[in-house]
């Protein structure tokens, strides 16, 4: 364990360690909105203009409230799909604000399914670098059935920064 007076010299080396170099060319934000999600897009945004990477904010639409969607006729169930996406569409577009937006290269996706899952297969599908990640969202599946911040730190295909609402915040504007 490492004291607070000891300097980090004093750290093992690998071989060639100042040969390193991070690489990020795409960094994913899952999002649903909450506090947390803004926060690590405040990262995701800080990183990619960093490493002069793209950031790629994902939505999942988990399900429809309430709606048990085999009871709806397949014309009422569009319906309520199309307005559902319409709804997160336009709350997801303005997600990464105007200033940010003009000198970031940024993706926006939607998906359908169990949040952790998408976030996961996006991930893999994307050949993404990097998760930054929100712990507490909007919705009560953390409650239920696990943290899908949980579930992604553990499945996925790339290292997961994992961020909660700022007490301290290291992102600066310069």
């Amino acid at each position: 364990m490492l004291q607070a007076d000891e300097s980090a010299a004093s750290l093992p080396r690998e071989p060639h360690a100042s040969h390193m170099k991070i690489v990020l060319k795409r960094v994913l934000v899952p999002t649903d909105f909450s506090d947390d999600a803004c926060a690590a897009v405040r990262y995701g945004v800080a990183l990619v203009e960093e490493f002069q990477a793209s950031l790629h904010v994902l939505h999942v639409i988990d399900e429809i409230p309430g709606v048990d969607p085999l009871t709806l006729p397949l014309q009422a169930r569009k319906k309520v799909e199309q307005k559902i996406e319409m709804r997160a569409w336009r709350e997801l577009r303005p997600f990464v604000s105007g200033k940010d937006s003009n000198h970031v290269r940024t993706v926006l996706a939607l998906e359908w399914g169990t949040p952790s899952v998408e976030i996961i297969r996006y991930a893999k599908s994307h050949a993404i670098d990097l998760i930054a990640i929100g712990t507490h969202g909007r919705s009560l599946q953390h409650l239920l059935m696990g943290s899908v911040t949980q579930s992604v730190v553990r499945d996925a295909p790339c290292p997961v920064l994992t961020l909660r609402r700022l007490e301290r915040d290291f992102v600066v504007r310069g």
